[in-house]
């Protein structure tokens, strides 16, 4: 099983690809709780240089909501994460499947709901 969605934005800046994932996840219902700069982070930690790679906390509240309500300890796999990744030719994109996250918790009705978390998901990612 695949654990992530990914896409690569050939040819890409990576502040307009930060940018166009923010907008196609908000398109989606989806919000920014959390955000780390990786490569700011290990420059500054460890004085090492990488390439651009930023951590973004993605959540939709209503799909949240609906979550802790079945599964009152979802909440220690949320919220989704997507990566930024500075790469030869572009950008890439990857996002957490949710289903795959959502397999350590026997509960068909969490799994539907993480079901429509991932299209909405991937649907964001493919509008990039």
């Amino acid at each position: 099983m695949d654990y992530t969605i990914n896409r690569l934005i050939a040819d890409a800046d990576f502040a307009a690809v930060d940018a166009r994932t923010r907008d196609a996840l908000s398109d989606k219902g989806f919000g920014i709780l959390t955000e780390i700069d990786v490569k700011a982070t290990m420059k500054k930690k460890l004085d090492v240089e990488m390439p651009g790679y930023r951590i973004l906390g993605a959540c939709n509240p209503k799909m949240a909501h609906e979550a802790i309500a079945i599964e009152p300890r979802v909440g220690a796999m949320l919220p989704c994460n997507v990566i930024l990744r500075e790469v030869d030719g572009g950008v890439e994109v990857s996002a957490v499947d949710p289903v795959a996250s959502m397999q350590a918790i026997d509960n068909p009705e969490l799994h539907a709901v993480a079901s429509q978390v991932r299209d909405l998901l991937k649907k964001a990612v493919e509008a990039i």
